[in-house]
């Protein structure tokens, strides 16, 4: 009865978010997959495709907190994490947070921020907490964090490294809306903004629920063994210089428990694996021996799951 009570509220949740962002259901439920897993997502499109809308509808519809910072050269970590600031009045110091802490947060453009500020998010990623003058801050629960990136305009920019693109659990592209859904989006959008009128349909303590029940959908052994397989896969092509690391491996599986979840069941499926390993794992692999991009990691990991043998074992519990 509890389960189905909260795959209701996702499902609310998608329906609401659908009213912002038209057309994109798999989107929506992939950034519901990283919410449910601890997860960080790195949005990467063109600029107006609905990445800042897609970050607050969700602050929206769970009822949580949404700070957005614009990622320049000249923002500092301290205008991400906030600082110590002396009080006359006290005579000591008291901390003024950032906007990091927050439900949501959406870095626009974070390949726009010097490496010394994205680096200050690393621990945030990986742990949810941040360090400041030698003392630790917790971040609110839950938390998640989208960054964005521009593919079109990189002069200027500061690539981001190996290290910080592996904290992403999942790489996306909202992409452009179909012709009809155009058509809705207009019809939506043209006479208000459904933003403004979103209502939340549920509240954090929800979320938080949810991301406990995640922790308990049934991985099978096989499918464990499979992942594996996968993984080192990625470390013996020819073409990949530097496979896919352990993390990457916990990564995958939480994201596989989280989305079958979502889908309403108790165990993970292959076809779960299959679904997320390219936006999981494909922005991962970019040291190649010769050249290669995104695009070119994507048919890598096409290549590796056409050729590993699927289990078919019963893989409920």
């Amino acid at each position: 009865m509890e389960n189905t009570k909260y795959i209701d509220i996702l499902n609310q949740i998608q329906s609401n978010m659908e009213k912002v962002i038209i057309g994109k259901n798999d989107k929506i439920r992939l950034l519901l997959t990283a919410l449910l897993a601890n997860g960080n997502v790195l949005l990467e499109d063109t600029p107006g495709t609905g990445k800042t809308m897609l970050a607050r509808a969700l602050a929206a519809s769970i009822n949580g907190t949404f700070k957005r910072v614009q990622c320049t050269p000249d923002l500092l970590p301290s205008d991400v994490t906030g600082l110590n600031i002396y009080n006359q009045k006290e005579q000591a110091f008291q901390f003024v947070s950032g906007p990091i802490f927050s439900n949501i947060l959406l870095a626009d453009e974070l390949n726009r921020a010097t490496p010394r500020t994205q680096s200050c998010l690393l621990e945030a990623m990986a742990e949810q907490q941040v360090t400041i003058d030698g003392t630790t801050y917790n971040l609110p629960t839950p938390f998640l964090m989208i960054a964005t990136q521009n593919p079109i305009e990189t002069t200027g920019t500061f690539p981001l490294p190996e290290a910080q693109l592996d904290r992403f659990d999942l790489k996306l592209s909202v992409g452009f809306p179909s012709e009809q859904d155009e058509i809705t989006m207009i019809n939506h959008h043209l006479t208000n903004n459904p933003l403004e009128t979103l209502q939340a349909v549920c509240n954090v303590n929800d979320i938080i629920e949810m991301q406990n029940n995640v922790k308990s959908i049934f991985v099978h052994d096989d499918l464990k063994q499979y992942v594996i397989q996968l993984i080192h896969a990625t470390r013996n092509h020819e073409q990949v210089t530097i496979g896919i690391n352990p993390r990457g491996i916990l990564s995958l599986l939480h994201m596989a428990q989280a989305y079958a979840y979502i889908k309403g069941r108790s165990y993970v499926t292959p076809e779960d694996i299959q679904y997320l390993a390219k936006p999981c794992l494909a922005h991962r692999l970019l040291a190649f021996n010769g050249s290669g991009g995104y695009t070119y990691a994507q048919s890598i990991i096409d290549d590796i799951i056409a050729t590993i043998p699927v289990p078919t074992e019963d893989f409920e519990r």
